[in-house]
């Protein structure tokens, strides 16, 4: 039992406090997201892109939802060499070429959209046909600039999360549920959010 009296499984690390959204929750939102997305997009030429490493599992879980096939595309970026900015460094680019295409780009938390902001300014200017944000998490009340993001999973506050692509330091992003990070299994002084995105 945790410190929320939640009963967790043995294997649980002791690091997660509380399960916020468990396995099924997190599959009834991902294909509630991918009707809205098979509607939307019916007809036409999708691309899906992914940013890693955070929504490297709900990316794959989305795109499996979708009622024609879309392999997904990803890229990797470096968030925080200039904290504040929103600049991020591309360190793995896409594969294709997204001229002409409908995008829909799928991060695994918002916070206060200023790496979201400069990550679809980058894809606007490559010309797709459209552009739209598809996020797991928002975390609204950390925003710092205003971004569209049409399809939301789950609204969240501002503690500190782990699994389904959430990590600390590096650990966590396999577990298959979203959890509250356990503050008495972690050094105390590295609880603070990263350097908002």
């Amino acid at each position: 039992m945790n410190s929320s009296g939640e009963i967790l499984p043995n294997d649980f690390p002791d690091a997660v406090n509380k399960v916020v959204f468990d396995e099924q929750i997190i599959s009834n939102r991902v294909g509630e997201l991918a009707d809205e997305i098979n509607k939307d997009y019916s007809g036409k030429d999708l691309a899906v892109v992914g940013v890693l490493q955070g929504a490297y599992a709900f990316t794959r879980d989305l795109v499996r939802e979708l009622a024609s096939p879309v392999p997904p595309d990803f890229m990797r970026i470096s968030r925080y060499q200039k904290p504040f900015t929103g600049e991020v460094e591309i360190v793995e680019d896409l594969q294709q070429d997204i001229t002409g295409k409908h995008v829909l780009l799928v991060e695994d938390i918002v916070d206060t959209g200023l790496s979201l902001n400069y990550l679809v300014q980058v894809l606007v200017d490559r010309n797709p046909a459209s552009l739209e944000v598809c996020a797991l998490l928002n975390r609204s009340e950390l925003r710092l600039v205003e971004v569209s993001i049409k399809y939301v999973g789950f609204q969240v506050s501002d503690e500190f999360l782990i699994g389904y692509g959430l990590d600390f330091r590096g650990g966590y992003r396999d577990l298959p549920f979203v959890a509250t990070l356990n503050p008495h299994s972690v050094d105390p002084t590295n609880l603070s959010i990263p350097t908002p995105q």
